[in-house]
């Protein structure tokens, strides 16, 4: 009998933590786990980072909450450092990825009705897309196992192939508002749209007066050796999201627009009581503050390069489990030949912790700060969970 008073919406790996260090992870019983999942690319700066326990204790110690009510400095200050370093001009702050998509929803609909063109709210979207869990990122996603049971789907949003430029152009109708896209769809199986196919987009864009939105909430603070991944294309959005990485492991989400993008965004259009509160600001400018620094982006890419290079290797050991390595920085997926939870479980089962992701991939997302001795362990560990696979590949071809 189940006695967990907890919603039954997690399929959960039976692991409970009890401290983190860096990258690594602790149970209450002493096994320690190489942290390659890093909260779902959440734990930018790993695990109990001490810019990040000071910047909280400080900030915990003087004011928490205040609502929106009134002036906060700390979200000036970090949307200040955001804007100074991206297109952006405008910010605002929530506390989580979904709340972010959210947002860039309604400044998309929000900045065609300020103009006169109320009839503008459709918003193209891709196949294999991951924006949210709310019913408006749902929509959004349109991936129907996450629909299912949940009503009518919202409407508003068009879905089309990745990578089709012709598919686009085609959904392009007189009441298309903007296009949504992540530059690298990490729940989607770490696909990687061509920078080409992104200048189309931002052309399509500015041909037919849409605005271009990125979803960088699992690609931007840094992930990708960029703060954003925007910064590898050649293709600059109008409207962006982030989160996961931002806050280091506190609730933080943004969207970020140029100050045209977001002009209908006015008083009373769009709001929150716990966004933006002192907490998740000081955090949260600790995080940038410290990606910013000098070499830390420059660290991300050098270590990003070198664990690709060596998975490589484990591919050509292991070609009946591991098929192909993708992705950017330290965003990088692993193209499974055998079921992709099969291999997570045997890749615990060598204390090495790693998230599963469409098409058959592992995701391998480590925080910022990992280094070439800890890829190195990641190798050691991920091959002997291949060679543990292989006898049970073996017995069941018998």
């Amino acid at each position: 009998m189940d006695r967990s008073h907890i919603y039954d919406t997690f399929a959960r790996a039976p692991l409970a933590f009890e401290r983190g260090e860096g990258v690594w992870l602790y149970t209450a019983d002493g096994r320690r786990y190489l942290d390659f999942t890093g909260g779902i690319a959440v734990n930018s700066l790993g695990h109990a980072h001490p810019k990040l326990i000071a910047a909280l204790t400080e900030q915990a110690g003087k004011l928490w909450h205040v609502s929106n009510l009134f002036e906060i400095p700390g979200q000036e200050k970090l949307a200040a450092t955001l804007c100074a370093h991206t297109f952006a001009d405008k910010v605002f702050f929530g506390n989580s990825g979904t709340e972010a998509t959210e947002c860039a929803i309604k400044t998309v609909r929000r900045y065609h009705f300020v103009a006169g063109h109320p009839e503008r709210y459709r918003i193209i979207t891709f196949a294999g897309a991951f924006h949210g869990r709310t019913l408006a990122a749902l929509a959004a996603t349109g991936n129907p196992k996450y629909i299912e049971g949940m009503g009518p789907k919202a409407d508003g949003f068009d879905q089309v192939p990745l990578g089709d430029i012709k598919a686009v152009e085609a959904a392009i109708t007189p009441e298309t508002a903007a296009i949504f896209i992540e530059p690298i769809q990490g729940e989607g199986g770490v696909r990687v749209p061509s920078n080409q196919f992104l200048r189309q987009l931002r052309a399509l864009c500015d041909r037919h007066g849409l605005l271009l939105v990125f979803d960088e909430v699992q690609t931007g603070i840094g992930r990708t050796g960029k703060l954003f991944a925007y910064e590898w294309t050649g293709v600059t959005p109008d409207v962006m999201t982030a989160a996961k990485g931002i806050g280091g492991g506190f609730p933080l989400g943004a969207c970020l627009a140029t100050a045209e993008a977001a002009r209908g965004m006015t008083a009373g259009s769009h709001g929150t009581t716990f966004g933006g509160n002192p907490l998740a600001m000081a955090v949260g400018q600790a995080v940038v503050d410290t990606i910013l620094a000098d070499g830390f982006l420059d660290h991300v890419r050098k270590v990003g390069l070198y664990a690709r290079q060596r998975l490589a290797a484990v591919i050509d050991a292991h070609p009946d489990v591991f098929a192909e390595v993708r992705g950017e920085g330290l965003l990088i997926g692993l193209r499974c030949v055998l079921p992709v939870a099969e291999v997570a479980k045997a890749l615990r089962d060598q204390g090495m912790l790693a998230a599963a992701a469409g098409e058959n991939v592992l995701r391998l997302l480590p925080p910022l700060i990992v280094t070439e001795a800890d890829v190195d362990e990641a190798v050691t560990r991920l091959d002997a969970a291949a060679a543990a696979l292989a006898p049970a590949r073996a017995e069941a071809k018998a």
